[in-house]
């Protein structure tokens, strides 16, 4: 079977992208607030509701994880475009995907590698922010996290930006604790250094 699109509600919908080369489509809404529904198009096979519910269930927890780390990495609109590649796939190989040690980092490294065979531009365009937040944000902050590395630009996007701890990240990352320890410290330092901050 597979998967061409997926809309996940969150609280806003998400349209997953449909990749180009998946001739069958299959729609798959999955709605945390009501009973799911799932469409088929060009006969694809009808998901199990013991399927639905559990990648559901995946989904609400590592969905928002996913867009932090694929968006550090790539930017917002390339990393969108990744955490779609990336959920679909999941959706297409759950069966497999859902016995993992780590679901959400294979996940991520699907996301990762679509983005990376697409070709995405070496510079990323990461999100600002909210205008009511400027006085409080360092307006050249996006644009040095940009320049950093890109094993620099997520650890530190996750840590200072979302909170995870390095133990969070190195799971997710399948990474040891002391290599994100590691791209933390010479990251925030090349930051130091780009926006003129003494410690």
């Amino acid at each position: 079977m597979c998967c061409s699109a997926a809309v996940v509600s969150l609280g806003q919908d998400w349209a997953f992208a449909c990749p180009k080369r998946f001739r069958k489509i299959l729609v798959v809404r999955i709605c945390f607030c009501e009973p799911y529904v799932v469409t088929t198009v060009g006969g694809a096979v009808l998901p199990d509701e013991t399927k639905t519910d559990s990648f559901t269930e995946f989904v609400s927890n590592v969905e928002g994880r996913l867009r932090h780390a694929l968006t550090a990495a790539f930017g917002v609109e390339h990393g969108r475009e990744a955490v779609a590649e990336a959920l679909a796939y999941g959706w297409e190989h759950w069966d497999h995907i859902e016995g993992m040690d780590n679901p959400a980092g294979y996940l991520y490294r699907v996301g990762h590698n679509h983005a990376r065979k697409a070709r995405r531009p070496r510079r990323v365009s990461l999100p600002q922010a909210p205008l009511e937040e400027v006085p409080w944000v360092e307006p050249g902050l996006p644009d040095a996290l940009a320049r950093l590395s890109e094993k620099q630009r997520v650890v530190v996007y996750l840590v200072f930006g979302h909170e995870w701890s390095t133990s969070e990240v190195a799971t997710f990352l399948g990474v040891s604790k002391t290599t994100v320890q590691k791209h933390v410290e010479r990251g925030m330092g090349k930051l130091r250094r780009r926006l003129g901050v003494e410690v």
